[in-house]
């Protein structure tokens, strides 16, 4: 990188740093990539003596929105989900790195399985139901949201993927789309926040990620209530539930669908070693 470019590096960090933003050089590098059309790794070999004034009113652009706290991937339009990336606006929510346990998850127990039926509840930008179509040749994938913004999101991605023709897209809410089906696996990233600590996240959560796919109610787990007394009714004979689950729900989560008389067969931990992820099972 010549010196003019990381003049220009150094003042948007101190730009963004100053108004709040973690890692404010990495976000810094990663726009003003993509603004010349470059990945992060390129934008350091670059043999360029400025930018040019369209190139510096766009970059201005991009920071200005990442300096009002919006999410970095909504203000490049995507984010990488199991190495593919997908589009992701404030309609869904952004695409983390736990949800990759729960697809992981979701692959071994699909894997053994001929044709297995799937469906992703609550699929927001798709993240989910599109990877287990793309991982799992042989299988049947709806997905659903409570959100119309948010399925249209996800049949986007699934035609840039090219897997719109292996998945059923439905909205409404929890199995309303299920129309009588069985399934042998319903896989849920669920609203599992708190309601009266939404106000407590970072604003780039807080005040742009889509409220309905946060909150969920005053102890966080209304979600897997309601899930809980209707899966009985649309997984097959020894259908099972994997569901991701917030910091420290486990054992309430358990419970829920022990209640309802769900089994609970084992639990994964995400890459932190925090426990993510619920597998239940019919029975």
């Amino acid at each position: 990188m010549i010196d003019s470019l990381a003049v220009e590096l150094g003042r948007a960090a101190s730009f963004l740093a100053a108004r709040g933003v973690e890692n404010a050089r990495l976000d810094a590098e990663v726009l003003l990539a993509d603004v010349l059309g470059f990945d992060r790794a390129g934008l350091f070999a670059a043999r360029r003596p400025s930018l040019d004034d369209h190139e510096h009113r766009a970059f201005d652009a991009l920071l200005g929105r990442r300096a009002r706290r919006e999410p970095l991937q909504y203000v490049r339009g995507r984010q990488e989900f199991f190495s593919r990336e997908f589009l992701v606006d404030c309609r869904v929510l952004v695409p983390r790195p736990e949800t990759e346990t729960l697809v992981e998850v979701a692959l071994r127990l699909a894997r053994p399985l001929d044709a297995a039926s799937v469906l992703d509840l609550g699929c927001g930008s798709g993240v989910i139901a599109i990877t287990l179509a793309l991982e799992l040749p042989t299988a049947t994938v709806f997905a659903s949201d409570v959100s119309p913004d948010a399925v249209e999101v996800a049949h986007e991605n699934a035609r840039r993927l090219n897997v719109a023709g292996r998945i059923e897209f439905g909205c409404g809410d929890l199995f309303a789309v299920a129309r009588g089906r069985r399934f042998d696996l319903v896989v849920s990233n669920p609203p599992y926040v708190r309601r009266a600590d939404i106000e407590r996240l970072a604003p780039e959560v807080r005040d742009y990620e889509p409220r309905v796919a946060l909150d969920g109610g005053e102890d966080g787990l209304d979600f897997y209530r309601r899930l809980a007394l209707a899966a009985g009714d649309v997984l097959g004979g020894d259908g099972m539930v994997a569901t991701e689950i917030g910091h420290g729900q486990g054992r309430a989560v358990a419970e829920i669908f022990t209640d309802a008389g769900l089994r609970v067969v084992g639990s994964e931990g995400d890459l932190a070693g925090i426990e993510r992820v619920l597998v239940v099972r019919r029975g």
